[in-house]
């Protein structure tokens, strides 16, 4: 494991959670989540038997979300997102507009409330039942292009 590892409290589907950390860049590897767990033990968790991956400021109970919807529109450039559990949990989030960043295994979703302890969640495909998105903020604006200049002179053969 790299040297950089961020605190998470990973919540698995039968309400169990486990504390510790993982290595940003790579966490989930072949179908499993590598954690380095308080103890100081390494353990790999299936994606199957994970609902969602908490990553937190601080450790301590405080891994369920103060607020779960957002109250207005997000300013924030991203895509709004609504996800519905297996389980009947709704949560909104913010994704990156951006299919590179996402992988087979879930996606990664800023949460409504970006000062409390949660500050992004890992939401493993496995445990959804749906995922809509609610509205794409703050797209680039696509340039139109104006009448071409007739005063440029064409230069190789155009």
């Amino acid at each position: 494991m790299p040297s950089t590892h961020k605190k998470v409290i990973v919540r698995k589907v039968d309400r169990d959670t486990v504390n510790g950390y993982v290595a940003p860049a790579h966490f989930v590897r072949e179908g499993k989540l590598e954690l380095l767990n308080t103890t100081g033990n390494v353990v790999a968790i299936e994606v199957a038997d994970i609902k969602c991956v908490f990553f937190v400021r601080e450790f301590g109970d405080s891994d369920s979300l103060s607020r779960k919807t957002f109250t207005t529109r997000p300013r924030s450039e991203g895509l709004w997102v609504r996800i519905k559990f297996k389980d009947g949990e709704i949560l909104e989030g913010l994704m990156p507009n951006d299919l590179s960043i996402t992988t087979a295994e879930g996606f990664l979703i800023n949460p409504p409330d970006l000062r409390s302890n949660v500050q992004r969640m890992f939401v493993p495909r496995t445990a959804l039942e749906s995922l809509t998105v609610l509205a794409v903020i703050g797209a680039a604006r696509r340039q139109r292009r104006g009448a071409e200049d007739v005063r440029q002179v064409p230069m190789f053969g155009e």
